[in-house]
């Protein structure tokens, strides 16, 4: 899939030493367009995707929405800093995808680093019908997709880090993050 750029603009775009958290509901397109992005030419790319870091407890995990897992949330989210930082001092330009809301920010916000905060919304039929399509053992129940969607519905005073993607193809999500991220406008100051 192409996306529509000037040769050098993924250079100027996605700038080295730069982390951009691509966040949303389950559905609302985080890893597919992050997986495209971090395979366009220009600066190198690395792409953290979060689950994964859940994923590498092998023993003694708890499901991340349980209210007692606080703690190994807070643990989880704190070595995914972590690591998008090292990769950013590294001279890479970072995509960490996944439902990372206002509520884990401050590990991210500590890194001296710039940061790029987006929230996808794509419509709540349209998320749910994304997450049932994909099969196997993803999340594909409306109830929980749905009070996830309205985790993010409200920002408060991040609600201009919100972009729509309602009704975007994949290649136009993706343009439209890349244009965010040009912009400078979802930067975490």
């Amino acid at each position: 899939m192409a996306i529509a750029m000037e040769p050098d603009q993924g250079r100027k775009m996605f700038r080295p030493e730069e982390i951009l958290i691509l966040t949303g509901a389950p559905g609302s397109g985080k890893t597919t367009a992050a997986n495209i992005i971090a395979q366009l030419p220009g600066s190198p790319k690395v792409h953290l995707h979060s689950d994964d870091f859940w994923h590498f407890i092998k023993t003694g995990s708890i499901p991340p929405w349980e209210t007692e897992a606080h703690g190994q949330n807070a643990t989880v989210i704190d070595v995914l800093a972590r690591a998008a930082a090292g990769y950013a001092n590294g001279g890479y330009f970072v995509l960490v995808d996944g439902i990372i809301g206002p509520w884990f920010l401050d590990a991210f916000r500590s890194l001296n680093v710039a940061l790029h905060y987006i929230v996808l919304r794509p419509d709540l039929g349209e998320a749910i019908r994304r997450c049932q399509e994909r099969g196997g053992d993803t999340l594909s129940d409306p109830v929980p997709i749905s009070a996830l969607y309205q985790q993010f519905e409200n920002l408060g005073v991040l609600e201009g880090h919100s972009l729509s993607v309602a009704g975007l193809s994949v290649e136009e999500t993706c343009d439209a993050i890349g244009q965010a991220v040009e912009s400078a406008r979802f930067l975490l100051r």
